[in-house]
Formats: structure tokens, C-alpha cells, sequence
């Protein structure tokens, strides 16, 4: 059984009910439970008391109590952390100041956990504590495969102003990519809604017409920039890409959509997924690592302790897509590694 926890909602999860936001962070719990705990006062959003029916905003904070383990779930919460793994997230450290943590994902390692995540970013919050008595905690979330960037607030006001931030659009997130194929044109602005797939398994997401969104149930709008910073002939292409809303699996719905998906991607870049007629899918063969090729490369973004502060945070690839591009010969050069969208900041 876990202990009392105090959960920041991310930006991406404001705008819903408590009871759903409870069951997506903790697939054990039953409706009833969480009732009950709502009646109890038991749970507590800001202090205050709250009903299973009442919508959590981005930035707030959430009182979560002892919980039930999970079936299968005993080994997976260690008391503490492995001394292999704290020196494992340490040395992922990018930067650290009173106020927050930056973190260089690796690509594998999961944000939070699940039924079958047993390592996860939440929990080796313990190990990222240095000086402080308390743990970071999480503000965003990456996909379990996707590497890079990824912050964490060092006190409540932090969490609050950080999420706001996120939540207001204040902060510019730059994605690096390969993509199957070469994009035409080489920069446009991608607008497909996205909704569920339905069904059980693996969380899918659908692409559908900007102009279904309205009457379309469980639609919501997503709208991605992108550009191209080098391509290897027609067969794929380095492209630069920044979400403009933060929807569950953009980046990836909506490159496979228009044909170019992002390489190593198994759920949108089946050999469904065309690249202008040649149909081979996000799976390039020969010595490309089948590993998604999708990083969180940049982050500028107003310090929470001082806004009028730009704080502008870079992560370096993973070597597997270092490999791919010394394969196809981009050089990330200081020219290239420019922020191909600064002109329209």
C-alpha cells in the first residue's frame, strides 16, 4: 500500500471530472472506492472538499491517500530506489535550480506507472530530491518511447506556475523527429482532430477532418507545425516539429496521417501508413534502429520564480538516433540546430 500522495494535474489533464483523472493515474480503482473517498474527505483538491463529479484544472494540486497495491503491483513501488537506478535518472539531469528539475528522458522509461510499468519516472522522484526533504514532482508527461526533455517543479507554487504556463501556451516545445519519406511542402501546419479509437488494448488515437471536430463526440482539436530541416532523397527526412496543443499522441497521429510516419513507430507507421506511394511504413530496415525516432529536443519557457525570465533548455539525442543520423549524413551543426520556428515567435 502506498502512502498519502499529492499529484499536480498536468496540462494536459485539466478540464475533467476528479474520478476520471483518479482511474487514469490509478487503474486499481474502483468508482465506488473513489466515491467513498470523496465522502470521507479523503481526497482533496487544494485543500478543499470534493465530489467524484468535480473538474480538476491544470495546476492543482491533488490529495491522494493510502491506496491499495495494484495486483502484481508489491515489487513494482520500491521503498526505495536501486542505487543503479538513482545514478541512472541523476546523470539524466540537464538542469536544476531551487525551483525545478529538467531531465533528459531516456527512450523506454516511463513517465508514470501503469498495470505493467514497474520503472517509471514518478517513482524515482526519490533519488532527485538532493538537498530538499521533498520530492520533485512531474508537470507533463512524455510517451513511454519518446526521449527528451521533461521538467519537474521542486515546491507547490512551482508545479502551479509551471503548469499554467504549459496549460497558457507560454511555453515553446521543438521536437526532433525522422520521418519515413519527404514532406511536401517542407513546413505547413497539420490541423487533423483527434479522437479515441475505441475498443480494448494499447491507447490509439484517430485522425479526423479540422471540420468534424464540432459535431464529432470525444473530438478534440490538434494542431501541429512542421518543418523540414534535411532530407535523405525521398527515402526519409529529419523534420523538426512543435506541437501548437498538447493532445495525446499528436505528433505521431498526425505525421502517419499525411503520409510521413515518424520511423520506428509500430502503432501509427504499419505498412498502412504510405510515404507517397512507396508504402514502407515507419520500419526502414538495414542498420536503422527499429526504436521510435522521436525526441523532445527543446523547451523555452518563463522561469516560474521570475517571468519576465526566458529560461531555454536543450537535451541531446539518444544514440540511436544519433546512429540514424550519422547514417544519413545531417550534421547537427549550429545552423541546424537552430529553431527552424523562430520567426514566428
Amino acid at each position: 500500500m502506498s502512502g498519502v500522495q499529492m499529484i499536480v494535474v498536468g496540462h494536459e489533464e485539466g478540464q475533467q471530472r476528479l474520478d476520471r483523472f483518479l482511474r487514469k493515474r490509478f487503474p486499481q480503482l474502483q468508482q465506488g472506492r473513489i466515491e467513498k473517498m470523496c465522502r470521507k474527505g479523503e481526497v482533496r483538491v487544494e485543500g478543499g472538499r470534493v465530489k467524484s463529479s468535480t473538474r480538476v484544472e491544470s495546476g492543482q494540486s491533488v490529495r491522494v491517500p493510502p491506496l491499495p497495491a495494484e495486483k502484481g503491483e508489491a515489487r513494482s513501488v520500491p521503498s526505495s530506489v536501486s542505487h543503479a537506478n538513482a545514478r541512472m535518472i541523476r546523470e539524466a539531469v540537464i538542469y536544476k535550480d531551487d525551483h525545478l528539475i529538467a531531465i533528459n528522458k531516456p527512450p523506454g522509461l516511463a513517465t508514470q506507472g501503469g498495470s505493467k510499468q514497474i520503472l517509471h519516472l514518478d517513482g524515482l522522484t526519490e533519488a532527485l530530491k538532493f538537498e530538499r526533504d521533498d520530492a520533485p514532482r512531474l508537470v507533463h508527461r512524455l510517451d513511454k518511447d519518446t526521449s527528451g526533455l521533461i521538467l519537474l517543479a521542486r515546491s507547490g507554487p512551482a508545479a502551479t506556475a509551471l503548469s499554467k504556463a504549459f496549460q497558457s501556451r507560454e511555453t515553446l516545445k521543438t521536437y526532433w523527429a525522422a520521418v519515413a519519406g519527404a514532406p511536401r511542402p517542407r513546413r505547413a501546419t497539420i490541423r487533423f482532430g483527434l479522437i479515441k479509437l475505441g475498443g480494448k488494448g494499447a491507447e490509439k488515437m484517430r485522425c479526423i477532418h479540422p471540420d468534424e471536430v464540432p459535431s464529432t463526440e470525444g473530438a478534440k482539436r490538434a494542431t501541429t507545425d512542421y518543418s523540414v530541416v534535411e532530407a535523405a532523397a525521398q527515402r526519409a527526412s529529419w523534420v523538426a516539429l512543435r506541437p501548437i496543443t498538447g493532445r495525446t499522441h499528436q505528433l505521431r497521429a498526425h505525421m502517419a496521417e499525411i503520409g510521413h510516419p515518424i520511423v520506428g513507430d509500430g502503432k501509427y507507421g504499419g505498412n498502412s501508413s504510405t510515404n507517397e506511394g512507396d508504402g514502407w511504413g515507419s520500419q526502414l530496415g538495414g542498420s536503422i534502429s527499429r526504436k521510435l525516432h522521436l525526441h523532445a529536443r527543446s523547451l523555452v519557457l518563463p522561469h516560474p520564480a521570475d517571468p519576465s525570465r526566458k529560461l531555454r533548455l536543450v537535451a541531446e539525442m539518444p544514440e540511436h538516433m544519433k546512429n540514424s543520423w550519422d547514417f544519413f549524413g545531417w550534421q547537427v551543426d549550429d545552423e541546424a540546430a537552430a529553431d527552424p520556428f523562430e520567426d514566428e515567435q
